[in-house]
């Protein structure tokens, strides 16, 4: 196979966009298609060099495996390990748990399934995953696995026929994209399934090429450079991908392939000595810029400044160069290490980080390794999962409704929401235990305690619809306790994404904007609903949302030795202030001032907050929640203390 300066080149422009954009330059909001780059140029390569050997007929699949194993191991296993020297120092134990799964994972190259279970690639989570962009090799090992067993087979046809069946395999690979961002878009964006056919975009120009040659077409190759680059500008996270927008970055690299000839401008430009030296380290480049940028995001506590981030990127093309000169080239050489000992290699890499992965998980994240771990006061547990959504601690008749029952004694009160109530229900348990009292406790993620069948569309209208039922015609239950993440239903997620669009039986919102009228109308209708069957309604006003969670910044501060020093009130600890908190639930209580004149409502901020700002913890470091949003035990008393007083 002739070498294409320009290829290389090639690669410099898809490693570039790469990091840019987890760098988190706005500027580059679609350079994840350099990942896609990638793929067609790996699918061209690799199936130009099958096509060669196979038509001299002197293939052989372990010398396949092998130039594999020679251009791929040593440079991720060198970067594994740094990554685990580094993430057994400065990683929290949960996430150090997560690490060694991925240690596992990247090892059998199946890393794409499991960050798929774990997060999404454009979640905020991802940033601290050092080796999340592992799942783009993953892709690639599973074509390498599979694609050559695939060419020996079907080589017996004509290469004209060959080529078809790749074109047919391609079409229905690109079908499933488009059917795949529309209804299972996390796995259509990790699955090889659904990206196969950017890398046989790759593989049908090789087979093209092999017979006709690449032609010199200045229009046409800087038409492919343009659809690169209107890709990385103009895509953003919201981009449906992959998907028939796949194409623009696709076709771009296709038409560079096909049309950028030796003598032509687009070739000379790509074929700069640069470009070319950036090309020839994309590799490792790519290998080393996520783990770098993510352990800078986790030891800085905070997203590193531009200008650190630029420090940061010339850091990672520096590692770059240094294991493209002392790692990546002497393994390709064969006279350095044959090929028994690069299968031994890799399997020594292969069992040495699967050992330490699996005691890592069954270990939890080897939490021994941190000196005064115990010393963080009521490290938060997920204290939803009492009573929450179940029919625990149910009798026999409330577990047929569905409901649980907290506390002991005479059930005269009912306490019923979303989320945000179940963080309430293990306190309340035993509070009502000390007064003699029990409540019904109903509740459900992202189910707003409303009548008219209040919901996004999930299994909520069911259970609230029973649960009022019941409440409203059961004379012995006296107090009914409303509690949600309130502004939800009117302000949207708070981690700024699009509100979805609420719906009850008397209409669907068709815009964000619609949905307080529909959130007004079922919040009258229940307030109504309930004072008409002679109940005392109380409502819990909201609690502050954060942007981070407190116990992962002072879980940091004890792993790296601070924490006994550290004063809460100024150490920068995540919060929000006073205004945020009343602009995230402005529209909620408005509508509360109109129709909850009487009712007793509980305002919780004044239990979090102060006059400037809200927090997540008290001064005795208490961490008040077990997550960025929800309560844990410790916040729960402060809420339901609050409550008691008013029974």
């Amino acid at each position: 196979m002739k070498y294409r300066a320009e290829v290389d080149g090639l690669r410099a422009l898809a490693v570039l966009p790469v990091i840019f954009y987890h760098a988190n330059f706005n500027f580059f909001k679609g350079g994840y298609v350099g990942v896609d780059v990638f793929f067609v140029i790996s699918g061209y390569l690799i199936t130009s060099i099958l096509i060669k050997e196979l038509s001299e007929k002197n293939f052989s699949i372990f010398n396949f495996y092998e130039r594999r194993a020679r251009r791929l191991l040593p440079a991720l296993f060198f970067v594994m390990l740094i990554s685990l020297l580094f993430s057994y120092n400065w990683l929290l134990p949960d996430q150090m748990k997560d690490f060694s799964q991925s240690l596992v994972a990247v090892s059998f190259f199946v890393s794409n399934f499991l960050f798929w279970l774990e997060t999404g690639y454009f979640d905020l989570a991802s940033e601290e995953k050092p080796l999340l962009h592992t799942w783009s090799l993953a892709v690639e090992e599973q074509y390498y696995l599979l694609f050559p067993l695939f060419l020996i087979l079907v080589w017996r046809y004509k290469l004209n026929t060959v080529f078809l069946i790749i074109l047919i395999i391609s079409l229905f690979s690109f079908v499933l994209a488009e059917l795949g961002w529309r209804y299972y878009p996390s796995a259509s964006f990790y699955f090889l399934p659904t990206r196969a056919w950017e890398i046989l975009t790759g593989s049908l120009a090789a087979m093209y090429l092999n017979k006709n040659g690449v032609r010199s077409n200045n229009y046409m190759s800087s038409i492919g450079i343009l659809l690169i680059a209107l890709a990385v500008f103009l895509f953003d996270q919201d981009t449906p991908y992959p998907s028939f927008f796949t194409l623009i970055p696709v076709t771009g690299v296709l038409l560079v392939i096909l049309f950028a000839e030796s003598n032509t401008f687009i070739s000379k430009v790509l074929s700069s000595k640069f470009l070319v030296s950036l090309g020839l380290i994309s590799y490792s480049a790519y290998l080393w810029h996520h783990p770098v940028f993510a352990f800078a995001r986790i030891r800085t506590f905070h997203e590193p400044s531009s200008q650190v981030m630029i420090l940061l990127i010339c850091l990672s093309l520096i590692l770059a160069i240094i294991t493209w000169r002392f790692i990546e080239q002497p393994f390709r050489n064969k006279k350095n290490f044959s090929q028994k000992q690069i299968f031994i290699f890799a399997i020594c890499g292969i069992t040495l980080f699967s050992v330490i992965g699996v005691q890592g998980h069954k270990s939890w994240g080897f939490p021994e390794r941190i000196n005064g771990w115990s010393n963080l006061k009521d490290i938060p547990t997920a204290a939803t999962s009492y009573c929450h959504t179940s029919g625990k601690r149910s009798t026999d008749q409330l577990k047929q409704k569905n409901f649980c029952l907290i506390g002991e004694g005479e059930t005269s009160l009912a306490i019923i929401g979303d989320s945000h109530a179940g963080a309430l229900f293990e306190y309340a348990d035993q509070a009502l235990k000390k007064r003699n009292i029990s409540a019904i406790a109903q509740s459900g993620g992202y189910c707003a305690p409303l009548l008219n069948g209040f919901d996004a569309g999930n299994y909520c209208t069911n259970d609230l619809e029973i649960a009022f039922n019941y409440i409203i015609n059961e004379k012995d239950i006296e107090v009914v306790v409303l509690a949600a993440e309130w502004g939800l239903y009117t302000s949207g997620f708070r981690e700024n994404d699009p509100p979805g669009l609420w719906v009850d039986n008397l209409g669907k919102a068709q815009k964000p904007t619609d949905n307080k009228i529909i959130f007004e109308r079922s919040f009258k209708e229940t307030i109504a609903s309930l004072a008409a069957a002679n109940k005392k309604i109380i409502v819990i006003h909201p609690v502050p949302e954060f942007p981070e969670r407190a116990y992962d910044w002072l879980g940091k501060s004890v792993l790296f030795g601070s924490y006994a020093s550290v004063n809460l009130a100024t150490a920068g600890l995540p919060l929000i202030s006073i205004d945020e908190y009343f602009s995230r639930n402005n529209e909620v209580f408005n509508i509360f001032d109109t129709y909850l004149d009487g009712i007793k409502q509980i305002q919780v901020y004044d239990q979090f907050c102060d006059e400037y700002n809200c927090y997540q913890y008290d001064l005795d470091r208490n961490v008040l929640y077990s997550d960025s949003n929800h309560v844990n035990y410790s916040g729960a008393k402060l809420i339901i203390n609050e409550l008691m007083a008013d029974l």
